[in-house]
């Protein structure tokens, strides 16, 4: 089977751990940063399918699984970075790649339509994990939110996954 695109545009030291006994870990620490929207290397949709090139279809299981508590762990310190740390606080820092227009809007659509935004921003593409920040904001209850944001989590990692196993059927 030849590899797909996904795997061409991960990083190789990327590819060297995952292809490790330490695959695992390494992509449980790669959900981390994804959740909380620090990983700047490769897009966060090519990571579920990327790894399951690496390891095969057979982890597709394990994989959702670290995914979604990464993930989760990650966009709960965000969260709790947004909850603490305010608004001004996380526009000042460098690490934290969102305008304030961009924020502006996320903010709207938390205040228009309240929690249920945390799970479906976190299956659509592109708004990934974005209401993450407007949700620490509002001082979102952290169990509430965390029940939400894996619910999203899972449901975009089981879409990707399901697509990854598709297509690859295709081939």
């Amino acid at each position: 089977m030849q590899a797909p695109l996904q795997v061409a545009q991960m990083p190789d030291e990327l590819q060297a751990l995952l292809n490790s006994e330490w695959a695992y870990l390494v992509l449980f620490g790669v959900f981390v940063l994804e959740g909380a929207m620090l990983m700047y290397f490769m897009p966060s949709e090519l990571i579920v399918p990327g790894s399951l090139v690496l390891l095969g279809t057979d982890a597709a299981v394990a994989v959702i699984g670290i995914a979604v508590l990464g993930a989760t762990i990650g966009q709960y310190a965000l969260f709790k970075v947004a909850q603490r740390g305010g608004r001004e606080y996380l526009l000042q820092k460098r690490w934290f790649a969102v305008s304030e227009s961009k924020l502006d809007r996320f903010d709207g659509w938390f205040e228009r339509w309240g929690p249920i935004v945390v799970p479906v921003s976190n299956t659509l593409l592109f708004t990934r994990g974005m209401l993450t920040v407007p949700a620490g904001f509002a001082e979102m209850d952290d169990r509430q939110f965390v029940a939400l944001s894996a619910v999203g989590t899972l449901s975009f990692e089981v879409i990707l996954a399901a697509l990854y196993v598709y297509f690859d059927t295709l081939v």
